[in-house]
């Protein structure tokens, strides 16, 4: 079943055509990734599909309707990039004044403990630092038990820790049969979380596949070694990394970058070839110099 689709839609502020023709489909129970630069069209994308704005071209729908509507609207558990809360109300009161607005909320006090709140339930929202109520932000678009949560860059400016069990409910509502669209400049994020990933770049979609497909489409692998000097001038290298002692070389063809490191005088150790990470694979998708690179998968 379709939850949220977007069919050839175009979106431009004036000049600037933040959209181009773009379709998605997010299916019941998926988790899907969505990812791209700034400018992308990430934002505007995710606004279309929460109804926030109206596509120029093209239609958008929500578990079947209008997301503009009422109704329809109830069925969608939202994140923005920025919220606004109200200051002086406190974390429990804005729980329990969203929660009001739907059939059968999640309970304030089930709620604040699976996002780690229950100690700031009695705290205003305008004594709360950055990361504390983006947290809470979040928190509100599952207190509705949504069909469909749109998640806009949700774990921005949260540590580590924050961040990681923010996840952990994510997938537990994910485990629940829940449905995500998950936009995030942290490549890991996607990563640990997605089963599907969107790229956009340019305003149009660039991939549309698993982790591990978007990983291949690009046709680079990662040789990485141990070694002293300087990093060696090898054939077919498209980019070169040092990192903690280790040279990592990206290659599309793994195999005679290896064969010929060996006859080399590169006196090198622990040597690993692997595949791509999402980040490797994002960059080269999404970098317009990395096209020959995309074109040669």
């Amino acid at each position: 079943m379709i939850l949220a689709e977007a069919i050839e839609v175009s979106r431009r502020y004036g000049d600037v055509t933040a959209l181009d023709r773009v379709s998605l489909q997010v299916t019941q129970g998926e988790l899907v990734g969505l990812l791209g630069p700034n400018g992308a069209g990430k934002t505007t994308l995710a606004n279309l599909l929460t109804g926030v704005r109206r596509p120029d071209e093209g239609r958008v729908t929500l578990c079947g309707g209008d997301p503009r509507d009422p109704r329809t609207r109830r069925t969608l558990g939202v994140t923005p990039q920025e919220t606004g809360l109200p200051a002086t109300l406190r974390v429990g009161e804005v729980v329990e004044f969203v929660g009001a607005h739907y059939p059968d909320p999640v309970p304030r006090a089930e709620l604040l403990d699976q996002f780690g709140l229950s100690d700031l339930v009695k705290r205003q929202t305008g004594g709360l630092s950055g990361g504390q109520k983006r947290r809470l932000a979040i928190a509100l678009a599952f207190v509705g038990r949504p069909q469909v949560v749109v998640l806009d860059e949700p774990t921005t400016g949260l540590d580590v820790q924050s961040r990681r069990g923010l996840w952990d409910a994510i997938k537990a509502y994910h485990a629940d049969g829940g449905t995500v669209l998950l936009s995030s400049h942290y490549l890991e994020e996607i990563e640990a979380l997605a089963d599907r990933v969107v790229v956009l770049g340019r305003g149009r979609v660039l991939a549309d596949d698993t982790v591990a497909a978007v990983r291949g489409m690009v046709g680079v692998r990662r040789v990485s070694f141990a070694h002293d000097g300087e990093p060696p001038t090898l054939p077919g290298v498209v980019a070169i990394e040092q990192r903690e002692g280790r040279t990592h070389l990206l290659t599309p063809d793994s195999d005679a970058l290896v064969r010929a490191l060996v006859v080399s005088t590169v006196d090198f150790r622990d040597l690993e070839v692997a595949p791509t990470s999402l980040e490797e694979a994002f960059l080269a998708i999404t970098d317009s110099s990395s096209d020959a690179v995309a074109l040669a998968a």
